[in-house]
């Protein structure tokens, strides 16, 4: 079933009929991303694949309830969005029924506090990677579903379990804290007369 003309979602329409090559292209068009998605949250490979793993199962178990009319990867991001969030939670003992806002305000200090100790040296993308690093993971998460996947706001927002205007919110302090902290490394607007 390795063709590249059918779309994810009609891979996931064969994938729910029956068709198990359906899935595994499906796997390997979405397996890779999702990995991402959890490296950038977690930033270890072990982690990533756990998660990646449950997150495939959570997907199979719920491959009938999967509606024809939505997008598949927006679709596949929220479970996996639910998944990174169980596992924060976990981490953090943060209530059961703690949701992404909970998760922003207890990621948030820390966040801030690594920001103002870390200078800004070496190369430039090495740079710009420390102070993506530095955000809170609710504006990373954001800014990588944004930016590396192409979802819109209102994409991220279902995703995520939360309103638009939330996610506008966290992308809005999250490139203003990009600005701040890599203004250094922005050339130098001299003024000639």
């Amino acid at each position: 079933m390795e063709d590249s003309s059918l779309t994810d979602e009609k891979l996931m329409a064969a994938y729910v009929a029956g068709d198990g090559r359906a899935f595994e292209e499906l796997f390997a068009r979405l397996a890779p991303r999702l990995h991402r998605f959890f490296q950038r949250s977690f930033r270890t490979e072990a982690t990533a694949d756990d998660l990646l793993q449950t997150t495939f199962l959570k997907l199979h178990k719920a491959r009938d309830s999967y509606k024809p009319d939505l997008r598949v990867a927006p679709w596949a991001f929220a479970i996996a969005a639910r998944v990174r969030l169980d596992e924060f939670r976990r981490r953090k003992r943060l209530a059961e029924d703690g949701d992404e806002e909970a998760l922003a305000r207890a990621d948030e200090a820390a966040a801030t506090q690594a920001r103002d100790e870390g200078g800004i040296d070496g190369d430039t993308a090495d740079a710009v990677r420390r102070a993506v690093d530095a955000l809170p993971e609710s504006q990373r998460v954001v800014i990588h579903l944004n930016r590396f996947e192409g979802m819109t706001f209102a994409e991220i927002a279902r995703v995520l379990g939360t309103t638009e205007g939330a996610i506008k919110l966290r992308a809005f302090r999250a490139y203003g804290a990009l600005r701040q902290t890599l203004a250094p490394l922005a050339p130098s607007q001299a003024v000639t007369s």
